[in-house]
């Protein structure tokens, strides 16, 4: 059992409190907004991720997970402090580490033993560092500053955290590394590896990774956009390459782009990164202007097929940026209602879990309904931005029959051809053949 601080308590900072309280370590988490904590000490998830709530309210009965507003009394009662702070992009892609270093002042003037201060957020080479400083500034007792990134997926993070595949653990401290060695002991029981290296290779492994993720998104994303082209079937040729082990079956499937809180603001603080010693990511400026065409791929089809757009209604099934989630950062969504709207389009829109944070920017620009077929009521046209569950196996009927015309159009490939050739559709996709009804 060990006592640990986590300083943060967004995305990052919740599911890793919430693990690590559930491997029966004492867990203090802290944040500055005193209604959120208030709401978190009352048993309330401020996020939606499957099976956090499980966890959450567990190890609040168990008082293994505790929330305040007060960092002075957390880290005294801690041996282990991460730092799960947000690194927003900045106007140039460079990621904002005010808050991380901000806090790293802070804990050099209250820490009076040893601590551990380890970056769980996601951070530029070189932050380590200027944590190290920031802290080193005022401390008066010996500490470390370890990188230990995170690598979870929005929709799947407890089973990520909890059976990790592996551990990047930055550290030249012998007594860090014994240290976080027995604290990951219990998640890596299959065999999974802790891997322990230098600070700035954890923390370029991260970004690395990530961009590689991003890199496979975008080319397949440019491959379905020739399959269009030349009359290919992308369904085809993602199996077709995806056998390959050396290549893999995961993110191949074409789409609209990549959105949330990862792939955008790492890809952008790497290339930005590489700018500042002089060094220009040619692959990787390609994936970021490829995916901001990508993300409106559909609003370009809809011109394509209808010419103007003005006046006409379209139901939109999905907003946040991935199924399973309720974040909406960077999503599609977001890019195509701003163009439809440019356009003089009219939207319905339904998300299972991000209509209210998407309410919270439109307002009433556009409508938004409480049920998925609601949306295509007096609508022109379906348009699929998110593969919930929820629309993979639909009533086609109530959609022929709540439809102004039967047209959907796709931006995540939900539907076999074959299956949706009979129904009396115009179906249009990503990288594949258009059905006409």
């Amino acid at each position: 059992m060990k006592n640990i601080a986590v300083i943060g308590t967004g995305y990052v900072g919740l599911v890793t409190g919430t693990c690590f309280a559930e491997t029966g370590n004492n867990v203090i988490c802290v944040d500055i907004d005193e209604n959120k904590v208030n709401q978190m000490k009352n048993g309330i998830v401020p996020i939606y991720e499957p099976g956090l709530d499980v966890l959450f309210d567990r190890n609040i009965k168990e008082n293994r997970l505790k929330f305040t507003t007060n960092l002075k009394e957390t880290v005294d009662k801690s041996d282990i402090i991460f730092l799960a702070l947000p690194t927003p992009p900045g106007a140039d892609g460079s990621a904002d580490l005010s808050f991380v270093l901000g806090v790293g002042e802070d804990l050099g003037k209250i820490i009076t033993n040893y601590k551990i201060i380890i970056d769980k957020s996601t951070v530029p080479v070189g932050t380590a560092e200027k944590v190290h400083t920031a802290v080193a500034k005022h401390a008066k007792v010996d500490f470390d500053i370890v990188s230990n990134p995170e690598f979870l997926r929005e929709g799947f993070a407890i089973d990520d955290f909890m059976k990790p595949d592996r551990v990047v653990i930055g550290t030249s401290s012998d007594k860090a590394k014994k240290i976080l060695s027995d604290l990951y002991k219990p998640f890596v029981r299959q065999g999974n590896p802790i891997l322990f290296m230098d600070e700035k290779s954890a923390e370029l492994t991260k970004y690395a990774a990530n961009s590689f993720l991003a890199t496979k998104i975008t080319f397949m994303n440019e491959i379905a956009n020739f399959c269009e082209i030349v009359g290919a079937n992308v369904d085809d040729v993602r199996i077709g390459i995806g056998a390959d082990d050396r290549i893999g079956k995961r993110f191949l499937f074409p789409g609209i782009g990549y959105g949330g809180s990862c792939f955008p603001k790492d890809v952008q603080a790497l290339v930005k990164s590489g700018r500042e010693k002089n060094f220009d990511f040619e692959i990787i400026n390609a994936v970021l202007r490829v995916n901001d065409i990508q993300k409106i791929k559909l609003v370009d089809k809809l011109v394509n097929h209808y010419g103007d757009l003005k006046g006409l209604t379209f139901a939109m099934w999905g907003l946040a940026f991935k199924p399973d989630t309720d974040d909406i950062r960077e999503a599609p969504a977001l890019y195509i209602i701003d163009k439809l709207l440019i356009l003089g389009a009219n939207i319905n829109a339904y998300d299972p879990e991000a209509m209210d944070n998407v309410k919270a920017i439109y307002k009433d620009k556009i409508t938004f309904v409480d049920h998925q077929y609601d949306a295509l009521n007096n609508a022109d046209a379906l348009l699929i931005v998110t593969e919930w569950g929820a629309f993979r196996n639909p009533d086609f009927n109530k959609i022929k029959n709540n439809l102004k015309a039967p047209k959907i159009f796709d931006g995540r490939n939900l539907y076999n051809l074959d299956d949706i050739q009979g129904k009396g559709f115009y179906y249009e996709s990503i990288g594949r053949k258009t059905v006409l009804n």
